[in-house]
């Protein structure tokens, strides 16, 4: 075992190591002027601390105005004079409220959302989708106080407070007159949920209100682009709006427009697949709404579409502030918009007027959603457009009988036209009569094609509206809510674009063979009718220029349902209808006696009335 010794070195060494330190607090102990001076801060400390506690008891400190807080020198001034009421501790910064959908920062100055991202979506080129970004937004209150100046909010900084409410984000950002006098913003997020409840609140500043004029909100923002064609984006870009007796209204999207309403629920500023919607619980009793068109043409470097702008008073109640709110920012989509069906808005979503939209949003939007569910979108359009069409081919039948009753009685209308060719009202009167005694009439091809109308329209505006479709493939189609492109033009052509998309020309080709197999046999059938030939070649080319800039998706179904419709047309011509039975049938007809009916014998009575007035003429 190893015996233990005192090591002599280390006792040396801790001697000299005191030693040393004794020598140092000896040299460097204060002087009795030294631990005077700090006997004098100490009570200058004192003295300044009281000083804050007897300011804090004082009534008011006036607000200076906006004018003043834009001055560098003022605002300096004016943080020393409130220090005690909480303005000397507010930064410039910002606070984060985010889930898993969606990313907010509120600035301390104005309280406001300086910038609002959608973390789920990117823009066509990859860019995350902004809503609020770089001061393309304000939102903020103007008021007049008591003393005769005008704030504004967005001019005044707000002390953030950051607590939870559960799960809950909840985020308070105020604006001190006083510890217990401020007006203040609340926002408060909730997990996977787009919409924000956002109360604004004063309390104690029933003094600093003036009641000479109201509290102006005003709401201001810049639509960001989101998609490949500025121009065809902007056309679903539009301020929506919920009023009185729950009416919803836009103003326009292709031009400067502004209006005053009343009962205003909610604001929709709509940016097409994306909307920032502003909702109140207490209707603002009057709102000046404005939109100003920025595109004017096809960019691909312009970044934004339109100016929107809301002005609207908010009543005080005992000289305070009180509305519950609620900000959206998120998708301009039915699935998420549904869930708020007790602030309708669902409604903001441009299906269309009238039984259009109506159409639009209860039946193809599910249904779509439906087949979309299990088959890849672009197959789920053809399938969808397929079932249109046969459930549509009844109307399609009566319409090519009509047509084929024209076709068996063109010998005889040829007839009449030459043997009146000098006569044009006894062509008329003579035409009708062999309709009358044939049992055919010539409006009975136009009535199918009025039925499918609704059907068309709906359709049009369903697939530039379907969020479904934003972003969805299909063959060469990268994006069925936006054009596709198989060829880059090294220019622009007017009113076509300088890109080649494929579906519009299939979709024209399709049209052109369609109208061939309609209007083309029928073409010099009815007298007075303007050249159907040109006609039939126009449609198509007006459709080409026109569907090269929209979404892919509708060319797709006009394709596929020109594509059908020809294909049923040639079963019945083939299997169903028989003309040598349809003339049969009509020279039967001829042999009947015929009850006119009363559009008919108005129609004959005005045509021979017109006869003597021709024949009194030339007497």
């Amino acid at each position: 075992m190893e015996e233990k010794k005192i090591d002599i070195n280390s006792i040396i060494g801790f001697a000299l190591i005191f030693g040393i330190l004794i020598f140092w607090f000896y040299q460097n102990q204060p002087t009795p002027e030294e631990l005077e001076a700090q006997k004098a801060e100490q009570q200058q400390i004192e003295a300044q601390a009281r000083e804050r506690e007897s300011a804090a008891e004082q009534p008011e400190i006036p607000l200076p105005s906006a004018l003043d807080l834009r001055d560098s020198a003022a605002m300096a001034s004016y943080r020393t004079t409130m220090g005690s009421f909480g303005f000397s501790e507010v930064r410039e910064g910002t606070t984060v409220l985010q889930n898993d959908l969606l990313y907010l920062e509120i600035s301390n100055k104005g309280g406001q959302i300086t910038e609002a991202r959608l973390k789920n979506f990117v823009t066509y080129d990859s860019v995350p989708v902004y809503l609020v970004r770089e001061g393309n937004a304000s939102f903020g209150l103007q008021f007049a106080t008591t003393d005769n100046r005008v704030l504004n909010t967005t001019d005044l900084y707000f002390e953030p407070a950051l607590s939870s409410n559960g799960e809950n984000q909840v985020l308070s950002m105020k604006a001190k007159v006083a510890p217990d006098r401020y007006l203040e913003y609340r926002y408060e997020m909730k997990p996977d949920d787009y919409l924000l409840d956002f109360t604004i609140r004063s309390q104690g500043l029933n003094g600093v209100f003036s009641t000479s004029q109201p509290v102006a909100l005003k709401w201001y923002l810049k639509g960001i682009r989101h998609n490949k064609s500025i121009q065809y984006g902007n056309r679903y870009t539009r301020l929506t709006y919920k009023h009185e007796d729950g009416k919803v209204s836009k103003l326009s999207e292709g031009s400067d427009d502004e209006d005053t309403e009343e009962a205003v629920e909610w604001l929709s500023y709509r940016q097409h697949f994306f909307s920032s919607i502003l909702a109140t619980g207490t209707p603002f009793e009057k709102a000046e709404l404005r939109s100003v068109n920025l595109v004017n043409e096809e960019s691909h470097t312009q970044e934004f579409t339109k100016e929107y702008s809301t002005e609207a008073p908010l009543k005080l109640e005992g000289g305070e502030l009180s509305y519950a709110m609620n900000w959206y920012y998120g998708p301009t989509d039915i699935k998420v918009l549904s869930q708020y069906k007790n602030l309708g808005l669902a409604d903001s979503i441009p299906y269309g007027w009238g039984i259009f939209g109506w159409i639009n949003r209860y039946v193809f939007t599910p249904f779509y959603g439906f087949l979309s569910s299990f088959l890849p979108y672009g197959l789920a359009i053809v399938v969808m457009t397929i079932l249109v069409r046969l459930a549509m081919s009844p109307v399609t039948y009566k319409s090519y009988l009509s047509q084929a009753k024209m076709k068996v009685l063109k010998p005889e209308i040829t007839e009449l036209n030459e043997k009146y060719k000098d006569n044009a009202m006894k062509k008329q009167q003579e035409t009708m009569k062999l309709y009358n005694k044939a049992g055919v009439s010539p409006m009975s091809g136009c009535i199918p094609a009025l039925l499918q109308l609704p059907i068309f329209y709906a359709l049009f505006m369903f697939f530039p509206t379907s969020f479904a479709l934003r972003q969805k493939s299909f063959l060469w189609a990268d994006d069925l809510s936006s054009y596709d492109t198989i060829a880059q033009l090294p220019f622009s052509i007017p009113f076509y674009g300088d890109h080649v998309s494929l579906f519009p020309i299939l979709a024209s080709v399709a049209i052109f063979f369609y109208m061939m197999m309609t209007t083309g046999q029928n073409m010099q059938t009815q007298p007075g009718m303007p050249n159907m030939k040109v006609i039939m070649y126009i449609s198509p080319l007006l459709m080409l220029f026109f569907f090269n800039n929209y979404a892919s998706g509708l060319s797709l179904y006009y394709f596929i349902s020109n594509l059908i419709t020809i294909f049923i047309m040639l079963a019945i011509k083939k299997f169903i209808l028989d003309e040598e039975k349809i003339h049969a049938q009509i020279q039967e007809n001829k042999k009947k006696p015929r009850k006119e009916n009363k559009f008919q014998r108005k129609m004959r009575e005005m045509m021979e009335q017109a006869e003597q007035q021709k024949k009194s003429g030339k007497r």
